[in-house]
């Protein structure tokens, strides 16, 4: 149990409701916002369930290290500098929150994909909400930080809050919600994705959306990265569901593309780097290995389920996003029909060496991974997949470990290629694959133009999703 006497009297309370991927992050970056002075303007809790995983990452957090593995040495520092400074604890226990002057919500949002339709699971948020309904203090404020569906503050928080307060005897506007959404990009610049960068808000009342704005200006780099305040939460809310819609689409499209390009024998990263020249088209998406993590991967289903559960409009659909995840979703069985034709027809009895299991480079976070329906698939058609990865070492999703070091080619029938981890692009294919009959599919623009000159000269099978074989290539 915490020690509340460590919170020191005197600097506002923060407690971060969930210490997942972006609450641990969240936790650390609001701990290093300083005064004029230099001193830390802040105590920061993070709260997490008393579970198995919700005790590693409060253990984690206290003894001063990451809960999950990455690549950014900039969070490192600041949560050393937060270790040292004091200010930041950890616990389960919920009685924290009595403490608090402002919670930041960052409870995960599911999807339940066994229903007929995608649906919400509103019951971990409901729980969270009620547990913070049950202690908060008045004038405390509430920012929800947690991707939801549209509506889901105003409709669904906001009367929850309400009712736990009335049940206290407490006006039921005595706790001021608001929703800002993160952006937070696990990786090299997870740091930097909050600290210096936009972010949108909102409040369910002008106070609300004051106050939180009062806030964000002290963790965030807001004189580079200005706020925009929206006219509600549920715009708030909408913003962040379309900017992971419009990307999910847009990486969809790209994937008919990539077919033409093998099917031609043209590379579509070349021309999509020729096409970003025009500044308009600067963030064109590519052909690749499929999409993964918590974000894109269900995050444009959340409109239909705003309009169907939450405004009660069956009449609104959205095709282009349904498609968008049913596409993403099928991109690894692509990948896994090229090496099944370098493979003569067949995946029975084949070994292949998965090289990146994460959803993404230095990234240690296997959720949704499409490497997952990769291999899921390629054991129901008979291969042996040895999963490999420089940052994850047990494959939670597939209760298995993941190899660290890389084993010798010669071992296998087949090397996949499925994020752009750096460890891959150094390697030396040339003496690595030297006198291998191994099969080499490039499944997401990993390897680089020495890696497959390589490839050429060893007179390797190889095929890259979005690159045709061209005359003169071994194939």
């Amino acid at each position: 149990m915490l020690d509340t006497g460590q919170l020191e009297k005197g600097r506002p309370v923060v407690c971060v409701q969930g210490l997942g991927f972006v609450g641990s992050a969240m936790a650390i970056a609001v701990a290093n916002a300083r005064g004029a002075d230099g001193r830390p303007l802040y105590s920061v809790v993070g709260v997490d369930l008393p579970n198995e995983a919700g005790r590693h990452r409060i253990a984690s957090i206290a003894a001063g290290e990451m809960p999950f593995p990455g690549a950014d040495p900039e969070l490192d520092q600041a949560l050393a500098r937060a270790h040292e400074a004091g200010n930041l604890m950890a616990t389960d226990d919920a009685g924290v929150f009595a403490h608090a002057d402002i919670v930041l919500v960052d409870i995960n949002l599911d999807i339940d994909w066994s229903a007929p339709r995608p649906e919400v699971r509103f019951a971990a948020m409901q729980r969270a909400i009620d547990a913070l309904a049950a202690r908060l203090k008045p004038g405390a404020l509430v920012i929800v930080e947690t991707t939801v569906p549209p509506g889901t503050c105003e409709r669904v928080i906001a009367p929850r809050l309400a009712a736990g307060l009335e049940a206290r005897g407490l006006p039921p506007d005595s706790v001021r919600l608001a929703h800002s959404y993160e952006r937070v990009m696990p990786g090299a610049q997870y740091y930097n994705s909050i600290v210096n960068y936009w972010r949108v808000y909102a409040g369910t009342t002008p106070e609300a959306a004051d106050a939180c704005e009062r806030f964000l200006s002290t963790v965030i780099n807001v004189t580079d990265y200005p706020l925009t305040r929206l006219g509600s939460t549920t715009a708030s809310e909408t913003a962040k569901v379309l900017e992971n819609s419009y990307r999910a689409v847009t990486i969809a499209f790209m994937e008919e593309w990539g077919r033409f390009a093998e099917a031609v024998g043209i590379d579509m990263f070349e021309i999509v780097n020729a096409v970003r020249m025009r500044p308009t088209h600067a963030n064109m998406r590519q052909p690749g290995f499929g999409v993964g993590g918590y974000c894109l991967t269900k995050d444009p289903l959340f409109a239909a389920v705003a309009a169907r559960a939450l405004f009660e409009r069956e009449d609104l659909a959205f095709p282009f996003c349904t498609e968008a995840v049913r596409t993403n979703a099928a991109m690894p069985l692509v990948a896994l029909d090229k090496l099944r034709g370098l493979l003569g027809g067949s995946l029975a009895g084949k070994r292949i060496l998965l090289l990146g299991v994460s959803y993404r480079e230095d990234v240690g976070d296997t959720r949704y991974s499409p490497a997952q329906t990769f291999v899921e698939a390629a054991e129901r058609d008979g291969a042996e997949v040895t999963p490999h990865d420089p940052l994850v070492t047990w494959w939670e999703e597939l209760q298995r470990p993941v190899r660290g070091s890389l084993p010798d080619a010669d071992g296998f029938d087949a090397v996949v290629f499925t994020q752009g981890s750096p460890a891959y692009r150094r390697l030396d294919l040339a003496a690595w694959l030297k006198g291998s009959a191994v099969v080499v599919v490039d499944a997401n623009n990993v390897l680089t133009d020495t890696q497959r000159h390589q490839l050429r000269d060893l007179g390797c099978r190889h095929a890259a999703i979005g690159r045709g074989i061209m005359m003169g290539e071994s194939c």
